[in-house]
Order: structure tokens, then C-alpha cells, then sequence
């Protein structure tokens, strides 16, 4: 697999990474900065390194199997693992600046004033 092929493939997975949404913000879980690292190998192996909002959420043992059940079905990926990390934690600060601006954090509302 070529670097552009990779490239390519990298946008389709992220494409289908932002239809995938967070159950408790309304923000897709790329944008949301959920996802940490994207590698692809020249075999069309993905590893995907992505967290969750807390430790304790809910969805944080359905959600990787989600993506990588998504991930798996995009044309041109072999196989797809998925790791979950706690570090460094997830944060707003995370958050794309795109949705900083969707939310009103670059208009007085600061970060501190989202609770996690």
C-alpha cells in the first residue's frame, strides 16, 4: 500500500469515525478528540488508539468494539485493532476547534465550566 493509498484510506476511516456520536454530547467521536492515533499499515492493518470522556463511562466497553466493528467494513482495511487509553486523559481541551466554536468555549464560556 502506498503512502497516498494509506492517505486515502486515513480519510475514509475518519469519515466514518465523525458518523459515530457520543450518546452524551451531541458531537461525533472524532471531532470530540476521542481518537488519539490512526496508523496503517502496508498490509491495510489499522490500529486505533482512542479513549472515552471518563474512566467511568458507560459506553467504554461498547465503544471501541463499535468502531472496530465500523472500521473493519471500510473497503481496503484487512483487519482492525482497537486499544482504549486513560492517558493522557481525555479533556475539552480536546475538543476540535470546530466544535469549541459550535458549543460558544471561544465566547466567555470557558473550559472549567463543562463538568466531567
Amino acid at each position: 500500500m502506498t503512502e497516498i493509498d494509506k492517505n486515502e484510506l486515513k480519510d475514509r476511516i475518519i469519515a466514518v469515525l465523525s458518523g459515530i456520536y457520543d450518546p452524551e454530547i451531541p458531537v461525533d467521536i472524532y471531532k470530540l478528540g476521542l481518537i488519539y492515533e490512526i496508523n496503517i499499515d502496508d498490509d491495510g492493518v489499522v490500529k486505533i488508539l482512542m479513549t472515552v470522556t471518563a474512566p467511568n463511562c458507560p459506553i467504554a466497553d461498547y465503544l471501541p468494539n463499535f468502531v472496530k466493528e465500523k472500521v473493519s467494513a471500510i473497503m481496503g482495511v484487512k483487519s482492525c485493532e482497537v486499544e482504549l487509553t486513560f492517558e493522557p486523559a481525555w479533556s475539552p481541551a480536546s475538543l476540535s476547534e470546530e466544535v469549541r466554536a459550535e458549543l460558544g468555549l471561544d465566547e466567555g464560556f470557558g473550559l472549567g465550566d463543562m463538568m466531567y
